[in-house]
């Protein structure tokens, strides 16, 4: 079971990587945040936050979301769930 702490931290994280996806502007400036965003995902879902609430959060499909977790580089053009 886990403890009360790491749902919240898990549901913070999530709340960083959606603050990230939705702000990032400019090449250099959206590949770090892309990749700070990207970290704050697999974070999250360390912490127990299921692909599927991380996919609907960020309004990606879960298969997008699975790669990121899998340390693959999504696709060049991020689809929208």
């Amino acid at each position: 079971m886990r403890r009360w702490w790491d749902e919240t931290a898990g549901q913070l994280l999530l709340r960083v990587a959606v603050l990230l996806h939705r702000t990032v502007a400019g090449r250099a400036a959206t590949e770090r945040l892309q990749a700070r965003r990207n970290r704050a995902i697999r974070a999250a879902h360390d912490k127990g936050v299921p692909v599927e609430v991380l996919a609907e959060q960020l309004r990606l499909s879960q298969g997008w979301v699975r790669q990121v977790l899998a340390g693959r580089k999504p696709p060049a053009v991020e689809e929208a769930a």
